[in-house]
């Protein structure tokens, strides 16, 4: 069975709600203006992001949108706006574009990068 292509799988969240998808394009773009260079792939159900290590993936849902860091545990997060307590991943759940700045969704990227490179 063949992947889907990034723009397909971006299309199919618009079925989920209007923000849902507005919270994606606005995480995608934010991830491409600070991390270069990066690519994406849809896997496992949401796009994931490597640049040169899969670092993060966006995952869609009902009533909110989940910015996975795999390697989210070993990121300080001086914040405290980080979710999750397994061994390795945390995430940030965003159910408005405003939540991307109030979560400071910037901030954290480029520590998600450094912790995927430095854990890998």
């Amino acid at each position: 069975m063949a992947t889907k292509d990034v723009q397909t799988g971006v299309n199919d969240i618009a079925h989920l709600g209007h923000e849902q998808h507005s919270v994606v394009e606005c995480v995608r773009k934010l991830i491409k203006t600070i991390v270069s260079p990066v690519s994406e792939e849809v896997k496992y159900g949401g796009i994931l992001f490597t640049s040169d290590v899969q670092f993060c993936g966006i995952f869609a849902y009902k009533k909110h949108v989940s910015v996975e860091f795999n390697k989210g545990a070993q990121v300080d997060d001086a914040f405290g706006d980080l979710e999750g307590g397994g061994k390795a991943r945390r995430h940030l759940k965003l159910r408005t574009v405003k939540d991307i700045e109030s979560k400071r969704l910037a901030h954290y990227i480029p520590l998600a990068l450094e912790a995927a490179r430095d854990y890998s």
